[in-house]
């Protein structure tokens, strides 16, 4: 049954803003489904971005207004030593990129009569005068230290509970997705609503038509260099392989030689979905997005965490203790050898059910 909003409520009048974060496009991607549903309660919804986030946004939502917000563009070591280092010496950066974002709400939020706000792991993105929603899986970040895993997590918090919700995109039961980055022994003071997988995919009946569809995303310089490795072993296969480079800014393709691979710089949702399900295999990355998208259609995939990435190391391993994906290292990585074992694993998809509606819908009905 249709769950509607309270009737009595001018809805065309409530205006949400919701900011994805600019790490990857997965921030992004995970909030299309919150989007339509808003757009079918008639709620008029506003995105704050730049680069790839507004171009992907943009391609889903052509009549959508985007304004204008600097991302945290966080930089990316080129090999996993010293990735945890790195980002913490980046810590002032973000530091300032979230005082930056809430100094601009205070101007965006009266300006544009904004009734609620939604920020997908933006630290700085929430207003005192305006009810604000933190989305996040991380709860507990994986650094491979315990005493840095609580030394962030009590930052994390400090910036969490200046929300008045934090929602999860997870389910809140044992058998779960993210493990204990999304269920921790210690919880944000503010309300935790887990609304199940956010997805923008739908499961659909589709002919497998696809032997491989090799889905590359994330930051650089990973993405290229896992790119590289993929192109130099794809001579050793001689079946149909479809390459989806996760490049929406890109217009120049790869010059391959290979008669037997097709090739996209980017797809828009629609397409990534029917290609994805009418694959034997995917390849991609452990991304948490991705991840979600993969267990909606019930996707056979191998899962090569980005090295350095301690969340995704953290669920290509939890996700192939559970069966449900098969893994592999990108160290020595060997395209033919991991797509044998992958035909050899014994994969366990669980059942998925839709996006809770109803935490939305009760905190957009108080707005």
């Amino acid at each position: 049954m249709e769950i509607l909003l309270n009737s009595n409520k001018n809805l065309a009048k409530i205006r949400i803003l919701l900011g994805p974060l600019d790490w990857g496009l997965g921030h992004a991607t995970r909030c299309i489904p919150l989007i339509r549903e808003f757009q079918k309660q008639n709620i008029e919804v506003i995105i704050c971005g730049e680069g790839p986030v507004s171009i992907l946004i943009k391609q889903e939502f052509p009549e959508i207004k985007i304004l204008p917000l600097q991302g945290y563009h966080i930089k990316y070591n080129a090999n996993k030593k010293g990735f945890i280092l790195k980002m913490i010496l980046q810590l002032p950066k973000i530091y300032l990129a979230a005082r930056r974002e809430h100094q601009f709400l205070k101007k965006i939020v009266p300006q544009y009569q904004i009734n609620g706000i939604i920020s997908d792991n933006r630290l700085g993105f929430y207003h005192k005068n305006c009810s604000s929603v933190f989305i996040t899986h991380q709860l507990r970040i994986q650094s491979g230290w315990k005493w840095i895993d609580a030394l962030i997590q009590k930052i994390n918090y400090y910036f969490i509970n200046q929300f008045n919700e934090c929602w999860i995109p997870d389910v809140a039961k044992e058998n779960n997705f993210a493990g204990k980055l999304s269920h921790p022994q210690r919880l944000p003071k503010i309300p935790l609503k887990y609304l199940g997988l956010l997805s923008r995919f739908k499961k659909n009946t589709a002919q497998k038509r696809t032997p491989l569809t090799i889905l590359l995303s994330g930051p650089e310089p990973q993405r290229t260099i896992f790119e590289n490795i993929i192109v130099e072993q794809l001579k050793e296969i001689n079946f149909p392989v479809t390459l989806v480079r996760g490049l929406p800014q890109q217009k120049t393709p790869l010059l391959l030689p290979f008669k037997n691979v097709t090739q996209h710089n980017h797809l828009t949702g629609k397409e990534l979905n029917r290609l994805l399900e009418e694959s034997e295999m995917v390849l991609a990355r452990s991304g948490y997005s991705t991840v979600m998208d993969l267990l909606t259609i019930q996707q056979k995939a191998i899962l090569v965490p980005t090295p350095g990435q301690t969340e995704q190391e953290y669920l290509a391993t939890y996700l192939f203790q559970h069966h449900y994906f098969y893994t592999a290292s990108q160290n020595h990585f060997n395209l033919k050898n991991e797509i044998k074992k992958a035909n050899e694993f014994e994969f366990k998809l669980p059942s998925i059910t839709e996006m809770d509606r109803r935490d939305i819908i009760d905190w957009v009905s108080n707005l």
